[in-house]
């Protein structure tokens, strides 16, 4: 008696742990579904209804992103490229898949400074006077920076789940490298 009770609360453990288990998936395929952006170059930044999700890939393959079910303004935004604006529909339970390239602006010319941003979260998002420049991953090493031309700028860092981690204003001259660090 005892061996079949234990085997009936096995059996009933297990069914609990697979109802659990699709308890995540019944509530993706209610409310929301996916959003994957190849854009070309990958380090565009993925912005949805003015909210910043993060890079468009990491090592070269495309991130995917969870997202509410519906209509969404999606912005592209990389410095040296043109912004790139469009409306994208996501089913629930689906993922879409957007492609694009980026127009490319002209280089800026020299004088450089460079700002590095050491110990913060992977893909919070840099801006300078208030224009997106990139995620804290690719300005973190020490061959790694964000080239600017000298002058005062206002820095932010702003976290993915849209936390202000650093704003300050920062005085660069050429050849300079100013590291800022997370608190």
């Amino acid at each position: 008696m005892t061996a079949k009770k234990s085997i009936l609360t096995l059996c009933a453990a297990v069914l609990g742990v697979f109802v659990l288990s699709l308890i995540p998936l019944a509530a993706e395929q209610g409310g929301g579904g996916h959003l994957k952006v190849k854009a070309q170059p990958g380090r565009t930044g993925v912005y949805l209804d003015g909210k910043y999700l993060g890079p468009a890939a990491n090592f070269r393959r495309a991130r995917t992103y969870a997202v509410p079910a519906g209509e969404h303004e999606l912005l592209l935004r990389e410095p040296r490229y043109e912004d790139y604006k469009t409306t994208v529909r996501i089913e629930a339970g689906r993922t879409t898949i957007l492609t694009q390239a980026m127009k490319p602006l002209q280089p800026p010319k020299p004088p450089f400074g460079k700002l590095r941003f050491v110990g913060f979260e992977k893909y919070c998002a840099v801006y300078v006077n208030n224009g997106y420049m990139g995620h804290c991953d690719e300005f973190n090493a020490f061959w790694q920076g964000l080239k600017l031309n000298p002058g005062d700028y206002d820095v932010k860092v702003v976290s993915t789940k849209g936390e202000t981690l650093l704003q300050q204003k920062v005085s660069l001259a050429a050849n300079q490298t100013i590291k800022l660090r997370a608190q």
